[in-house]
């Protein structure tokens, strides 16, 4: 009943796009002529992909129209599951003096999300085991975005300055708890911003990781004798743990490539030894003096994030596909970097549901149009970068639904 009630509807819109017969239809939506690239199922070529009921139905080199409701014509696009952004800041709220704890500086997901082709998008640390369930109630329940979420180390939450210097209030236990009461939601452990020379905030948040059997990921933060990195990569942190702001070169922290621009030989270890480094770009945290050298010898990124919150959303940051856009222009090739936001991100927050095609999978799906020409990409001390390749997300499917179309793909043609 359903389909019939929705093929009457749309029917007389979409016959002049598209030969359509009401017999034998089983897809709700198909999408023609892209260029798939799933990096799950190795698929990187010109080929249709058919949703049903919120759900891939499946993915072929020619899908007869007449089996489908709706047809979306991708040619010269490029068609990708929906993109995961693994490290943003989503506990908005109106709490003064919070940072990004129910906090002004922390942003609502779904104006920032679908635009730029994300589906599913990861709040790393705003919430702690305190004050979680007012996150989930507040903005996970309430978005179409898929929100997922790494609790703070710290049980208050990433409301900066002194509270998350509290090493009273860090405890490995009752964050774990907490986790292990909403699996597949809490997926991560996050440790930031602590400034001393203890080694105690990440050996909770590790002990946390270990109880949970969830990564940590890790915002290393600073001091004047800055704690040894080589020591954290190696010795500290865990095969499948996360260091993010990798591209960072900030003060009290060693970073990842010298004063010689010569990236540091443990670094490339690490990651072969399944550390996993992720942009976490953000407003201060992605120059291309590290960047530049650090992917020319060969640390290139396991995962494209943001680090979004208002700090970093109009300055050189922007969106995902900008960031994605960046490494386009280092040299990253389109499968690549659709690989590190898309599946590569599932596998790290053991979300293997997610990033993919699958038939039976969600329908989250991406069309991202790569235009070619003069671009500038900045990064955070504003210096400017030229390229010739900038993505743009057309179309965003969540759960098989169009929540973004940005020049009406997806929408009959109007005629007079």
């Amino acid at each position: 009943m359903k389909k019939f009630k929705f093929g009457c509807i749309v029917m007389g819109f979409f016959v002049a796009l598209f030969p359509i017969s009401l017999s034998g239809q089983q897809i709700d939506l198909l999408i023609k002529n892209g260029h798939v690239i799933d990096a799950k199922n190795g698929i990187d070529q010109v080929m249709d992909v058919a949703i049903e009921d919120g759900k891939i139905f499946e993915v072929a080199e020619n899908i007869d129209v007449a089996r489908a409701f709706r047809v979306v014509d991708a040619e010269g696009l490029y068609v990708v599951p929906g993109l995961i952004d693994i490290h943003s800041h989503n506990f908005h709220g109106t709490e003064p003096d919070a940072y990004l704890s129910n906090s002004f500086q922390a942003l609502p997901p779904d104006g920032f999300t679908f635009r730029s082709g994300v589906t599913t998008i990861v709040d790393v640390g705003g919430a702690g085991w305190r004050n979680f369930k007012t996150f989930k109630s507040q903005t996970i329940d309430r978005s179409k975005t898929r929100v997922l979420a790494f609790l703070n180390i710290v049980g208050s939450g990433m409301k900066g300055g002194a509270i998350e210097q509290n090493l009273a209030d860090m405890d490995a236990k009752l964050t774990a708890m907490e986790a292990k009461q909403y699996p597949g939601i809490v997926v991560g452990v996050k440790l930031a911003h602590y400034y001393g020379p203890e080694w105690i905030p990440t050996e909770k948040a590790v002990e946390a990781g270990n109880l949970a059997d969830i990564p940590v990921m890790v915002d290393f933060g600073g001091y004047e004798e800055p704690l040894a990195l080589d020591t954290l990569f190696l010795h500290k942190l865990r095969p499948g743990d996360i260091f993010t702001h990798c591209y960072a070169d900030v003060t009290g922290r060693v970073a990842i490539v010298d004063e010689q621009r010569k990236i540091r030989p443990f670094v490339l270890e690490a990651q072969r030894k399944g550390l996993i480094f992720d942009v976490g770009h953000g407003g201060g945290s992605f120059r291309w003096d590290q960047a530049i050298p650090a992917v020319r010898q060969g640390l290139k990124p396991n995962t494209i994030s943001t680090d979004l919150h208002t700090g970093s959303m109009n300055a050189g940051m922007k969106d995902l596909t900008n960031v994605m856009s960046k490494f386009l222009n280092l040299g990253l090739t389109m499968p690549e970097v659709i690989e590190r936001s898309t599946w590569n991100p599932a596998q790290v927050i053991k979300r293997t549901d997610l990033g993919h095609l699958d038939v039976g999978a969600v329908a989250d799906v991406a069309i991202l149009r790569l235009a070619e020409g003069d671009f500038g990409f900045v990064d955070v001390r504003g210096w400017r970068l030229n390229g010739d390749q900038k993505l743009i997300c057309e179309l965003t499917l969540r759960e098989g639904a169009v929540v973004w179309d940005l020049n009406g793909l997806a929408s009959p043609q109007w005629e007079e």
